[in-house]
């Protein structure tokens, strides 16, 4: 088993603050209205990166609980004409009128960083952000999932995460893919990832570009 250190923890906010603030994620994210990107494509399919390179199968996400962020996104045509983003501990900051050419306005968006365990992208860190009720959903049952682990064993706030998807049929669009993060281990801040089982270590499928 080698050594990984995860997430620096050095300046952050205490376990308690955490917990009370990932909680409110449950209200602040509500439908009322570092570089790399990893996303849930339109078919179903976790990717990342300009190529849209596919994620491998079963690979281990950890999730930095320090860095979810809420806040604003305003988008144009294909591009991000603005945000105003804080971190979870704060409240959600204040904005003004939307730029012009804005699609939507402001969408409420709910972010945090990821760093991959094992397989071929090891080590790499990402980030995670969503505007879609969908994507909003998966990310504050995470940060429940989170506050709820800290309250048992402030030890081991760091979920290790499975990138998952689940699907129901829309009226207008037809099946429509979500984000699923499932949790399958705890780790501390700089822990250890868990021995990786058997059927980990074998071969994973071959990964493709999303188109």
């Amino acid at each position: 088993m080698s050594n990984l250190t995860t997430f620096a923890a050095a300046n952050l906010p205490s376990v308690a603050s955490l917990s009370d603030a990932l909680r409110r994620t449950a209200s602040t994210v509500a439908p009322t209205g570092g570089g790399v990107i990893v996303k849930m494509d339109k078919t179903g399919h976790w990717c990342f990166g300009a190529d849209s390179t596919e994620v491998e199968d079963d690979s281990r996400w950890a999730v930095n609980p320090f860095s979810f962020v809420h806040g604003y996104i305003a988008w144009g045509d294909g591009e991000v004409l603005s945000q105003v983003m804080a971190p979870i501990t704060d409240p959600l900051p204040e904005t003004g009128l939307a730029p012009a050419g804005a699609k939507k306005g402001w969408e409420v968006q709910i972010g945090m960083s990821v760093k991959c365990l094992d397989g071929e992208d090891k080590d790499m860190e990402a980030s995670y952000s969503a505007t879609s009720l969908g994507g909003r959903k998966a990310a504050t049952a995470l940060a429940l999932a989170i506050a709820a682990q800290v309250e048992l064993d402030p030890t081991k706030p760091v979920p290790v995460v499975l990138l998952r998807k689940d699907s129901y049929i829309h009226k207008s669009y037809g099946r429509t893919y979500v984000p699923v993060f499932e949790v399958v281990d705890w780790m501390s801040m700089d822990g250890t990832p868990s021995e990786p089982t058997a059927e980990e270590e074998a071969p994973r499928r071959r990964r493709r570009a999303a188109a």
